[in-house]
């Protein structure tokens, strides 16, 4: 067959008369056409591209991976069998190599549900771990044998070639492959000849010699296999011939997909693009290549994505980013890429479960969600300055490239100093407070901008309202003639200081000096805090919403200021309203704003809220020079915010109610 080269994997296919035409934008990837005959013409202008290349519709085009086969009628499948076009295979590595991440530690059920979780999403492979390395892989292939039913993905054991001089019947590592049982495994191998003589230890014939010898016994155990090409692209810098030998020998061995990493994370994306490109043109069409590499420049998921485009059809990666020293090649940030960017059907529908799926994760790991992650990030489509909200409320794509619904994500209207009026009425859409004829209205407009000058007033003194945004959605309710708070805090007194106890006389019986005093007896100076608040509070009948305005004093101890007086103000306040039972403080931050003030400087506290019911999480902010005071104010726009979302009818109202702003309580 002859061989001409166009553009682009996704190269269109019109029929016009007795022509087929396959046409491709400006740019794009390097595909082959295999064909009979080829002809070139630059007469697409109908279609809407700059060349074609057209055949007679005799012939069936058949579309696969990275490549066009054109084939006679009587000869309509080319041999070997090409690859599917649309589809780029997800290998996820997170429980081996997200594992070695520092501070990450899966236990076995840890990582069955994972498991369980990552085949629901979509992803075609899912590497369990290295039975032989480790007592808790060794129980997880046991356990998954029994109790892990994947209904989509092929499980994959991990492990290496066969040790130096030794048969592979005899190699414990390659016995506790085949005895994990999964469909697949891979096995990785030394590609780069400093590494074989240096590291390996062995000479560069039996290197090869393993890494042949050990896909071929694995093959005889109808495994599929992968060969992760170890330092591939740094061997193949250092000699291409070597590195494309050990490629050479797995192929000999039988491999069904070869792996080229990038194993130290150091290589350039036209690097990485150029060497696969030369792989995949070793090889031809048929092989399947795969593609891992490491976030040590911050580059494996371009690194990744240019695998791809130079022909790879199987990426590796963990979700997160998670990995050894600086990670891994992200998924999180390829499947979307792959997907909505380059047109590569990779999860389908699932696509929309992806910030969930990412966040979970976070959960399962116990780290900390990263808002600014692209895609699934709270930051990721969160828009702060007034010129771009009032850009995005006209036309969403003004400044985003993707609609966040279709990774699971949303868009969000930061209000700070920088906003401008779009930001207060984005807000107050979402909290249904306003139509848009209302918006016409001049009390409307007043109403709005008032809040705005606050907004801008209130960050000028050291609030920020953009982590914040229960205090913002406060604010704006406030505002309103038809909302009541449900209580108001009328005083409250924290003392703290230091009181001697007495613990009696030592159990050691050791004598005790106090003050060059011998005493057996044991005192201790320990801290103590007390609060006292004072409430006006809307109290309830029966159970039903509050009528009745009541005062409230309760007094609470704790290890420190804002721990009393939230004790007693949830004391108080639980007693009329049970809901608040379930709402703790998941997080505390203080910032100091001006240190060249001192004792004297503003603080600045921020305090997170958990409802352990609904599993709603939400911020408030307060600013003052007095540290208790921003706590406690913090604290207490934190429960009315808690009671608004679950009791919202008891204290808002129809707007015809009052004309007028109805005084707070008492």
């Amino acid at each position: 067959m002859e061989e001409a080269t166009l553009y682009h994997p996704t190269c269109s296919l019109n029929l016009f008369g007795d022509m087929a035409y396959l046409c491709w934008p400006k740019l794009g990837n390097s595909t082959t056409v295999l064909n009979c005959k080829c002809w070139k013409s630059n007469s697409c202008k109908p279609f809407g591209f700059q060349v074609v290349t057209k055949f007679p519709t005799t012939l069936w085009i058949k579309r696969y991976q990275k490549r066009i086969w054109l084939c006679t009628m009587d000869h309509q499948q080319p041999n070997p069998p090409p690859l599917a076009l649309d589809r780029i295979d997800i290998y996820d590595t997170t429980l081996r190599d997200g594992s070695q991440g520092e501070n990450i530690s899966f236990t076995v059920i840890d990582k069955l549900r994972i498991a369980k979780t990552l085949d629901e999403f979509g992803v075609q492979y899912i590497e369990g771990g290295w039975p032989g390395s480790n007592p808790k892989d060794v129980e997880f292939f046991k356990r998954a044998k029994k109790e892990l039913h994947l209904g989509h993905a092929k499980l994959v054991a991990f492990g290496s070639t066969r040790r130096k001089g030794i048969d592979c019947q005899d190699d414990a590592n390659l016995r506790l492959l085949t005895e994990a049982e999964t469909p697949t495994v891979t096995i990785v191998a030394k590609s780069c000849e400093k590494q074989v003589v240096k590291v390996l230890n062995v000479s560069l014939e039996e290197n090869l010699a393993m890494i042949e010898e050990s896909v071929r016994y694995l093959k005889e155990h109808n495994k599929e296999v992968m060969v992760d090409a170890e330092h591939f692209f740094d061997g193949y810098k250092q000699n291409a011939a070597y590195a494309l030998a050990c490629l050479d020998a797995a192929i000999r061995g039988g491999a069904d997909v070869l792996v080229l990493c990038d194993t130290n994370g150091g290589c350039l994306p036209w690097e990485i693009y150029e060497t696969t490109r030369s792989v995949v043109s070793h090889f031809g069409s048929h092989q399947r290549i795969g593609i891992h590499c490491h976030n040590d420049m911050e580059l494996a998921v371009s690194n990744s994505l240019s695998a791809v485009y130079a022909g790879a059809s199987l990426v590796q990666g963990t979700m997160n980013g998670y990995g050894e020293r600086t990670g891994n090649a992200n998924l999180v940030s390829i499947i979307p890429t792959l997907q909505l960017k380059m047109n590569y059907n990779v999860v389908g529908s699932k696509l929309s479960s992806l910030t969930e799926l990412s966040r979970w994760m976070d959960e399962v790991t116990n780290l900390p969600h990263q808002p600014s992650r692209p895609y699934v990030g709270d930051c990721a489509f969160a828009h702060k300055g007034g010129l771009h909200v009032a850009a995005i409320l006209k036309d969403e794509q003004s400044y985003q490239h993707i609609d966040p619904a279709l990774v699971g994500n949303r868009r969000r209207m930061l209000i700070s100093e920088l906003s401008g009026r779009g930001n207060i009425v984005d807000k107050m859409k979402q909290m249904r407070l306003v139509t848009d004829s209302q918006l016409q209205d001049p009390e409307w407009k007043r109403r709005i901008q008032g809040i705005l000058e606050q907004v801008k007033s209130l960050e000028n003194k050291g609030y920020t309202f953009e982590g914040a945004e229960a205090s913002i959605e406060l604010m704006i309710r406030r505002t309103l003639n038809n909302y009541r708070s449900p209580f108001e805090l009328l005083d409250f007194t924290v003392l703290t200081g230091n009181k001697r106890v007495y613990y009696g006389e030592s159990l050691s019986g050791d004598n005790i000096v106090t003050d060059g005093v011998i005493s057996p007896e044991t005192f201790r100076n320990e801290s103590i805090t007390q609060a006292i608040v004072k409430l006006g509070i809307l109290e309830t009948s029966n159970g039903a919403c509050p009528i009745e305005r009541t005062r409230c004093f309760e007094a609470a101890e704790g290890n420190g200021p804002l721990n009393a007086v939230n004790l007693a103000l949830k004391k108080a306040l639980v007693r009329v309203h049970a809901p608040l039972e379930h709402v703790n403080l998941q997080d505390y931050k203080v910032r100091i704003l001006d240190n060249e003030s001192a004792t004297a400087a503003i603080t600045r506290v921020m305090v997170e809220f958990y409802d352990a019911e609904t599993k709603r999480v939400w911020s408030t902010v307060c600013a003052h020079s007095n540290i208790i005071v921003a706590s406690v104010q913090a604290l207490m726009d934190g429960f009315e915010y808690a009671l608004l979302q679950r009791l919202p009818a008891c204290f808002i109202h129809s707007e015809d109610e009052s004309s007028t702003k109805s005084p707070v309580l008492l």
